[in-house]
């Protein structure tokens, strides 16, 4: 097996992870109680949503392809790569969440890239 795919998974159940979670807070228009004992039950129903656990879910397993590409990788080769998500999650968040980009997030992102390019090449 490709040791890139232990990689792919981390930054797929990643992205997965933060996405799900920002559409579905989003849907159900959360707004979180002032108390500390109100907060923490709100957030505890929350978890129970099947979205937002499925985002937790996802967390846990890109936590297990990671480890499965600190094997087969030095984390200064690997770890580059997680550059990516940001990158996927700006370019997802405009395409399918109706976010709003700037200029400057757009050279932001094209740092990033020169900045993986050079990391892993270099």
């Amino acid at each position: 097996m490709n040791p890139y795919l232990y990689i792919f998974g981390t930054l797929f159940f990643t992205v997965y992870g933060q996405i799900v979670l920002k559409w579905r807070l989003t849907g159900l228009k959360v707004i979180l109680p002032e108390g500390f004992r109100d907060k923490m039950i709100y957030l505890i129903k929350l978890v129970l949503d099947p979205f937002i656990f499925s985002g937790f879910v996802s967390a846990f397993v890109a936590s297990l392809f990671w480890m499965a590409a600190m094997t087969k990788f030095e984390i200064t080769q690997a770890y580059p790569f997680m550059s990516l998500a940001p990158a996927l999650i700006f370019v997802i968040g405009i395409l399918f969440m109706g976010e709003t980009y700037t200029i400057g997030k757009l050279l932001g992102l094209i740092l990033i890239m020169i900045g993986i390019v050079v990391t892993v090449k270099y």
